[in-house]
């Protein structure tokens, strides 16, 4: 279908990837994953052709089609949405308006009619009569209702955009689509969306993302990009990543012997296999991983970053308590009258469709700004560590690492061993801590928020979207920590494998109230659904 040959991409002396062979098939949905910098979108670009390799090239399929998820949010401001999304068909765009264009013609001549005949030939080969109303489906299962479908792309907001260049990559059911971080922006409802369809599709996908579950569900096969090679592997992202950890131990066994090694390979592989049957993926991709040879499985050599949360005091019994808190910005309210009696242990995910209402929140909890009703009460053994989801205002001096995370270091601790052996747990190592704080890389300086949150050993977290910026390996990384830290946690994420695997209670605010539920994020899916389909039956 599309195919990588010999393919190099070199910046100066920096090789990004070299010789690669690789091919695409139809039926498969390919996961490319790699560390911040890797190269994964330059991959994606590539392959849709919009820049060149040093060296290769890609090949597709005579007569198959592809389409592309756009980045640039601006470049169709002046177009209505459901021309936006029937563009993305370009050929039988061109022949919509090319035959458009005839049959406005003053002098409609005998070489027009034939050319117009045969342009609509073609017009219903592709099946153009049912081009605007598949657009606009697409458009209403993206969640543009369909009173938006006829405004210019430049009246809607940004997430809007966003769904309409997905619903423009994925229109006339394209032979080949590329996506680069679908799911950014997407809410709940409209991911499981996407992911149904991508599951249905008979083609050939090629996705980039952070979000784990979105891989999971999707995925047949992972493209590592991993020091200068891309390698392509059978199943999900999970499967990569459990198999590649077990490779890693075994690798460092050096007394367990190859026949022991292969078969706990072997038996990890079945045990996974087991496991995939019972979820949202076809059976056959199941089958996909009983055909695996044990000898694809390799080590990767991606670091993770050491996220270890160690609370300096025990909490008591009194955690923290809500009473009728509000907050109003600008005249609209964000929410009224939440009272929450916080447990120890708790790990509250906080749910919103209204990303400020959660931010302003958190900002109240960590005495950033009061609240407009209402008040809160930490106990007296509570500690708490903040990170914001904007922190651009931590890292406007011009000082290097070390001396930026200094400043936060208790008296006892800001010598240069100490501080740098947190860096260190952060991937910064060598020279790298000596770089200027102002010119860090938005991953980067979530990172350095981590050291500083991990300092003062507190037992209880306030983390406002924690996994934005960050690549898979750290996300991975700060979700096992957070598993295992035996603190109080209150946190607001769109990643869902990272609300499933951490939060035992969810708390949804509106701007009328809000609900409290002692359950897992999926079983809180599952209810909400439970509640729409009867609130739908009864209505």
């Amino acid at each position: 279908m599309i195919a990588a040959n010999n393919l190099s991409l070199q910046f100066g002396k920096r090789v990004l990837f070299d010789s690669v062979n690789l091919k695409f098939v139809g039926g498969n949905c390919y996961g490319v994953i790699g560390a911040n910098g890797a190269g994964k979108s330059t991959f994606l670009k590539i392959l849709a052709g919009d820049i060149d390799p040093t060296r290769g090239n890609v090949s597709i399929e005579p007569g198959k089609r592809m389409a592309v998820l756009r980045q640039n949010h601006y470049e169709f401001d002046e177009v209505p949405v459901i021309d936006t999304v029937m563009m993305g068909h370009s050929r039988l765009w061109k022949v919509m308006k090319e035959k458009d264009a005839i049959y406005e013609k003053p002098d409609f001549s005998e070489a027009d009619g034939i050319k117009a005949s045969e342009l609509e030939a073609e017009f219903a080969e592709m099946d153009g009569w049912n081009a605007q109303s598949d657009a606009a489906s697409l458009l209403s299962g993206l969640g543009i209702v369909e009173e938006d479908h006829f405004k210019l792309v430049k009246e809607l907001s940004g997430n809007q955009k966003v769904r309409v260049l997905l619903a423009q990559a994925i229109f006339g059911n394209p032979d080949i689509l590329i996506l680069d971080e679908p799911t950014n922006d997407l809410d709940l409802q409209t991911i499981t969306w996407l992911e149904d369809f991508l599951l249905e599709f008979k083609n050939t996908v090629i996705v980039v993302s952070h979000d784990r579950h979105f891989l999971d569900t999707v995925c047949t096969h992972i493209v590592d990009i991993d020091f200068s090679a891309i390698k392509l592997y059978t199943g999900n992202y999970t499967f990569w990543y459990q198999s590649s950890q077990l490779a890693l131990s075994q690798r460092s066994s050096a007394n367990k012997k190859a026949e022991e090694k292969k078969k706990e390979l072997q038996e990890f592989i079945m045990r996974f296999s087991a496991n995939a049957s019972k979820s949202r993926q076809a059976t056959s991709r199941r089958k996909l991983l009983e055909k695996i040879n044990v000898d694809d499985i390799q080590a990767s050599t991606r670091r993770y970053p050491a996220i270890i949360f160690q609370q300096k005091r025990l909490a008591g019994d009194q955690i923290l308590q809500i009473e009728n808190l509000g907050y109003s910005a600008n005249g609209n309210t964000l929410f009224k009258g939440l009272d929450l009696f916080v447990n120890k242990g708790d790990k509250i995910a906080f749910l919103s469709k209204e990303s400020l209402a959660l931010t302003s929140l958190f900002q109240i909890l960590a005495g950033e700004m009061p609240p407009t009703t209402g008040e809160f009460k930490f106990g007296q053994t509570i500690t708490t560590a903040y990170l914001p989801v904007n922190n651009e205002k931590y890292f406007q001096s011009n000082d290097n690492l070390v001396d930026w995370l200094r400043q936060y270091a208790d008296d006892e601790n800001k010598d240069e061993v100490y501080i740098r052996g947190f860096l260190g747990k952060m991937l910064f190592s060598g020279e790298e801590v000596f770089k200027k704080c102002n010119v860090l890389s938005g991953g980067e300086k979530v990172r350095c928020m981590l050291s500083r949150m991990m300092m003062p050993g507190a037992n209880l977290l306030i983390l406002d979207e924690p996994t934005n910026h960050l690549d898979l390996e750290s996300i991975t990384a700060f979700n096992n920590a957070l598993k295992d830290f035996p603190g109080t946690v209150l946190f607001t994420s769109h990643d869902h494998e990272f609300t499933q695997t951490v939060a035992n209670r969810i708390v949804e605010i509106t701007p009328k109230g809000f609900l409290d539920k002692m359950m897992p994020y999926d079983e809180y899916i599952e209810s909400e659904k439970i509640a729409q389909q009867k609130e739908a039956l009864y209505a």
